[in-house]
């Protein structure tokens, strides 16, 4: 048993050793390939069986020959472990080449393909990340590129809508200066109009402002939906009869809501004056408020026809106004987005789909327990 001990001394010793040394010359290469680093541990190995074996041979005098016999055996694993480390390290460099080569797509916009061929289980799960981060990638690439497409139209609506009533305004103003003004009167009530008109449009863009800046302030209260719909279409009547359009809301159940009144109810009013100025006269439109499983769903239908479907994912785009973009009541192309970035504030979420002879806008928020 004492002799086992010491044995297995003297080559736990041997074996420190050269392990020992092969760290100390595995920490100036650490950074270079990995075939380097693999070689230099295949030979740690050996020379650490070496080291433990020639120190156990000294400690137990064994003869010229058999000491010469065990170097030799020693030295032919050595020489298999080292070409077997050859071997896999310029394996495993030649496919982390190859990924790396693949990776550089992303740099030109491009998708993401890994190699063909095997690859150890380390790089074959990089290769999934990496198509994972590729899909991501080009989502975020095409919704930047709609944004700025929408930031675009944006700009060129705005100025537009801009440039039209300031003429107006100009016009007027100068009729009214020089005195050829036939109707003074009717001159100062439309000046009036289109001054409300631009700064609504002020009080949109500051609105959407807010909303994408995250600085949106809520004041949230408990409020029953009943009321909220009720207000919401006694604000809106004066323009459905205008329009000609009637409204109905007798699908209104009174449910309870944790939401900020004022927000909300500009979240309705926007649904309802673009559902009255894109229904035709004599048509209606319907609001109602329903119990669902993931909360209340509020729901605006109109009679507009019906949305292109290559449309609807750009319904609540900032500057999206669909096909009837030129006509001054359409306006900046700012109501959805607002609603949109309310309802979310709140937790919610904004949708839109077709029906027959329309669309219908659903809000979804989340109920209040009794």
């Amino acid at each position: 048993m004492r002799d086992t001990l010491l044995i297995a001394l003297f080559a736990f010793l041997g074996a420190a050793a050269a392990g020992l040394l092969g760290a100390g010359v595995l920490w100036p290469i650490r950074r270079r390939s990995l075939t380097a680093s693999l070689t230099v541990v295949a030979a740690v190995a050996v020379s650490a069986m070496l080291a433990g074996t020639l120190a156990v041979a000294q400690a137990m005098f064994l003869s010229r020959h058999d000491l010469s016999v065990v170097t030799t055996v020693v030295a032919m694993a050595a020489v298999v472990s080292l070409a077997t480390a050859l071997l896999l390290g310029r394996w495993v460099v030649a496919r982390s080449r190859a990924l790396a080569l693949a990776t550089r797509s992303f740099g030109d916009g491009g998708d993401f393909t890994a190699p063909d061929g095997p690859a150890t289980a380390e790089l074959a799960a990089l290769s999934r990340e990496l198509a994972a981060t590729s899909m991501k990638l080009a989502a975020s690439r095409e919704r930047e590129r709609a944004l700025e497409s929408s930031r675009r139209e944006l700009v060129a609506w705005f100025s537009h809508d801009l440039r039209t009533p300031l003429a107006g305004l100009r016009a007027m103003s100068e009729a009214l200066e020089d005195g050829v003004a036939a109707d003074p009167d009717r001159y100062l009530r439309q000046m009036r109009t289109e001054v409300e008109r631009l700064s609504d449009m002020v009080g949109d863009l500051f609105e959407l402002s807010r909303i994408h800046a995250g600085t949106l302030a809520l004041s949230p209260s408990r409020i029953s939906v009943y009321d909220l719909v009720g207000d919401a279409l006694a604000g809106a009547d004066p323009l459905a009869r205008e329009h000609g359009v009637r409204l109905v809301g007798d699908r209104v159940e009174a449910v309870p809501v944790t939401v900020d009144g004022k927000e909300m109810s500009r979240v309705l009013g926007n649904l309802l004056v673009n559902a009255i100025r894109r229904t035709p006269a004599d048509g209606t439109v319907a609001v109602t408020a329903e119990r669902s499983p993931d909360g209340v769903i509020l729901s605006v239908t109109d009679g507009c026809g019906g949305i292109p479907e290559e449309d609807l994912p750009r319904v609540f785009d900032t500057g999206w106004r669909g096909a009837h973009a030129r006509t001054p009541p359409a306006g900046a192309g700012l109501g959805l987005a607002i609603v949109r970035g309310i309802v979310e504030a709140h937790h919610g979420r904004a949708a839109v789909q077709n029906i027959p002879g329309g669309c219908r806008f659903e809000v979804t928020l989340p109920t209040t327990e009794a």
